[in-house]
């Protein structure tokens, strides 16, 4: 493994970025180390890998026929500064799950500047069309109730790949179930309509995100296999708040090697 993929692999696990892209972004880049030729043991065991892989076929074959065209046609009729409010907009509109989910791990002056942040971008910013809270000094935080689980030590349980969601573990999968659909808002626009357009949206915005390291992907000798462990190490990542247990001490420890 070369020293720019080493670099590469800590310069993703150790700066924050977006959720659903550094998991396909360390992937992706994942692949690429491993088209230069290094073989590596697999470190995460997987029980459910029999079960996991076609549900990863479907959902890639899910994504090929549907969700990937649409992104793209998206990508191609929306400007980038359109597309730029569209996502800040949807971040701040779920961000009341983040509030929740800081409290609830007892991050309390996390969850005051969460909570001045979504004010700030809900007026100021145009119903969070616009991120001046950055600005302002009340950055993004990503907190979820999967993370909030581990924080009070509930083990994740083996890795699982769901129908349409894609990676998860059986902790983690239990968030969506309290995030998105009891905190999250948009469960209480009454029509249903309008409900089911902005879901819609939302998740093409997401994919369209995602289209240039989604070939990077495809062209991995085992993508699922590195699907895998960018979604673990990033979960790790964002559990420990950017200081997973012995991250920098690995990585040290290549970046020692004579390459």
């Amino acid at each position: 493994m070369s020293r720019d993929c080493l670099r590469g692999l800590r310069h993703i696990f150790i700066c924050r970025v977006r959720t659903g892209a550094t998991v396909l972004a360390a992937a992706a880049l994942l692949c690429g180390c491993a088209n230069q030729g290094a073989t590596q043991a697999e470190p995460n065991p997987d029980p459910l890998e029999a079960i996991n892989r076609p549900i990863y076929k479907f959902n890639e074959g899910f994504d090929h026929f549907l969700l990937r065209p649409l992104a793209t046609g998206y990508k191609k009729i929306t400007p980038s500064p359109v597309r730029t409010g569209i996502a800040n907009f949807y971040d701040n509109f779920r961000y009341p799950v983040v509030i929740f989910n800081s409290f609830l791990q007892a991050k309390f002056v996390q969850g005051f500047s969460d909570v001045g942040r979504f004010v700030v971008n809900s007026t100021v910013g145009v119903l969070g069309f616009l991120d001046p809270a950055t600005d302002a000094g009340l950055p993004d935080s990503r907190e979820d109730f999967g993370q909030t689980l581990a924080r009070w030590g509930v083990p994740s349980g083996p890795y699982i790949v769901l129908p349409i969601i894609g990676p998860s573990t059986i902790r983690d999968g239990t968030g969506p179930l309290v995030d998105f659909l009891w905190l999250n808002p948009v469960w209480n626009i009454d029509n249903h309509r309008v409900r089911a357009w902005t879901l819609a949206i939302w998740f093409i915005q997401q994919r369209a995100s995602l289209l240039l390291v989604s070939e990077q992907i495809d062209e991995a000798f085992d993508p699922y296999l590195f699907v895998k462990e960018g979604y673990l190490q990033h979960r790790e990542y964002l559990i420990y708040d950017g200081n997973p247990p012995q991250d920098e001490e690995y990585f040290e420890d290549f970046e020692d090697e004579e390459f």
